[in-house]
């Protein structure tokens, strides 16, 4: 008896000890925001961090090819990057707000029946029979003979306003539309998510607010907060009914106009902490705003910072600001810079180490870590990306999305087309994907793998810590598919095969759901895969 008993002691203690470890090596990751909606997805690149990081577990399988009753695809017109997903109504169920260039739809988070829609006046432009023309194209032939149609297509992204989305607590939907308004949207009935679509609150952004909003967070204590292009920050309340801004540092003089589409002097979203800070690229310089609950401050003694990072192609970071540490943990704002061989770079995220010396080669102190992409083995020499650092624990993780045999004379803005429109095709698409990790025990930021042979043509990967996975869309043989990788070693640990150009991802993100699918958008609506392993 006293035997079974010590043993039964030793088996608690070790699984006790085992899911003490496990607990204290899972990654940390930012508080919950309380006055964001309770989901995987309440605003771009899932919460206020911007991390595209999610507990929520992903699929793991085997690599197969998905049938068809494991694809949901909602037909919804061009231009569907973004699903924002509300918290549980008191039956369970969630709504998934998503606007695009035929207008604002609000389904059902787990079968996409639409709810409600409140069409955009370019919406008879971009119909179904379009899109399934275009579609039926693509399959029969995506070679450099189909960069027409593509080149025609893409002109349906002109009349795209307000693709950035947050959903809040409350359950209502912010949009920011490119007319400089912020529109709150809600249900008709409260509490009933299958009523219409009500406005509930409209803002107009002030005239010395300079240039076009672009990106949306929501501060730890319930602002709205909103960039422009020319650097203006602007906090509307929730109920927006009240506002503060504030103009961004410009320490050199820099010229603030736009330089082309898609590349003003601030030309992607912010990151949030839950302590204030505010985090913003411009095109030379990360900067660091404090919001202490009713103004904003870009002076130093308040804790603000601006630091410049590398440059060469003078466009500036195609990246939204990440943050990677929380609790304890060292604390940094991660970014790929402007240089034509992006470096992936670590700013200290608050007071820099009294003993911390600068990297060579780093234009700031305030720079912890810079390490080039060159995808491992690839050994690339120019590497661009579009999308945000995706951050889990000390790691942080790119993709490359330069295509592959540009041709001669095309010029930057047709790159996209090759890797967006055509990028499932082998001539052009893109290969290499890679992690880099901060060491806290010696306080450098290097490699720590990288996957040679897969393949993220546009979309933004995703990790889920409940899987250990990271995710992302990609292309094997000419069809999209869903990737998943180990987060710790990189291996491939399967593929879905999704099928044909209905499932170009288009820039989106394949988000686990808490349906246990995965939702993401493509070139003509939303799709959710929902895979079913067979008995």
């Amino acid at each position: 008896m006293k035997i079974t008993t010590c043993i039964l002691v030793a088996i608690t203690l070790l699984v006790l000890t085992a899911l003490a470890v496990q607990a204290r090596e899972r990654p940390l990751t930012a508080p919950r925001n309380p006055f964001a909606a309770d989901s995987t997805q309440s605003m771009p690149h899932g919460d206020s961090s911007q991390q595209d990081t999610t507990a929520v577990p992903g699929p793991l399988d085997e690599s197969r090819k998905l049938r068809d009753d494991e694809i949901l695809y909602r037909h919804l017109g061009p231009g569907y990057i973004g699903g924002f997903t509300s918290s549980p109504y008191a039956d369970g169920s969630r709504v998934l707000w998503t606007n695009g260039v035929n207008g604002l739809y609000k389904l059902n988070a787990e079968t996409l029946e639409i709810y409600d829609y409140i069409p955009s006046a370019a919406a008879s432009s971009w119909t179904r029979d379009h899109a399934e023309d275009s579609i039926a194209a693509l399959d029969e032939d995506n070679s450099l003979a189909a960069l027409p149609l593509a080149i025609e297509d893409s002109k349906a992204l002109q009349d795209l306003s307000g693709i950035y989305v947050a959903v809040g607590a409350n359950n209502w939907a912010y949009i920011a539309d490119k007319d400089g308004s912020v529109t709150a949207y809600g249900d008709a009935i409260e509490g009933d998510p299958t009523s219409a679509i009500e406005i509930k609150a409209r803002f107009q952004m002030p005239p010395e607010a300079a240039g076009s909003t672009l990106g949306m967070n929501i501060t730890y204590d319930g602002w709205i907060v909103l960039p422009t292009t020319d650097g203006w920050l602007v906090a509307v309340s929730m109920d927006l009914t009240g506002y503060r801004m504030i103009q961004l540092k410009n320490p050199t003089g820099e010229s603030t106009e736009t330089q082309r589409v898609g590349y003003g002097w601030v030309r992607n979203s912010l990151a949030l902490d839950e302590d204030g800070g505010i985090y913003i690229a411009s095109r030379n310089h990360m900067h660091k705003v404090v919001w202490d609950g009713d103004q904003f401050s870009t002076a130093e003694p308040d804790g603000a910072w601006i630091s410049e990072y590398l440059n060469d192609l003078g466009g500036g970071t195609g990246s939204t600001p990440s943050l990677m540490g929380f609790g304890g943990e060292d604390q940094f704002v991660v970014i790929t810079d402007g240089n034509e061989l992006m470096n992936v770079v670590l700013f200290w995220r608050n007071k820099i180490p009294e003993d911390w010396e600068q990297l060579p080669g780093a234009p700031s102190r305030r720079i912890a870590g810079m390490v080039p992409a060159k995808m491992g083995e690839l050994d690339l020499q120019a590497v661009q990306t579009e999308q945000s650092v995706v951050v889990a624990g000390y790691g942080a993780f790119v993709v490359n999305n330069t295509p592959n045999n540009i041709p001669e004379g095309l010029p930057p803005n047709g790159h996209g087309l090759l890797v967006g429109a055509l990028g499932s095709n082998p001539m052009h698409q893109p290969f290499g994907v890679q992690k880099m990790e901060w060491d806290p025990e010696t306080r450098t930021f290097g490699p720590a793998w990288t996957n040679k042979k897969v393949s993220s043509p546009n979309g933004v990967p995703y990790v889920s810590l409940g899987t250990n996975q990271v995710y992302f869309i990609g292309a094997r043989d000419n069809q999209w598919t869903l990737e998943a990788l180990d987060w710790d070693s990189g291996e491939s640990t399967f593929h879905y095969v999704i099928g044909g150009q209905h499932f170009n991802s288009q820039y989106s993100s394949p988000i686990p759901d808490e349906y246990g699918g995965v939702m993401y958008g493509t070139t003509w609506g939303r799709a959710r895969l929902v895979p079913r392993k067979l008995e």
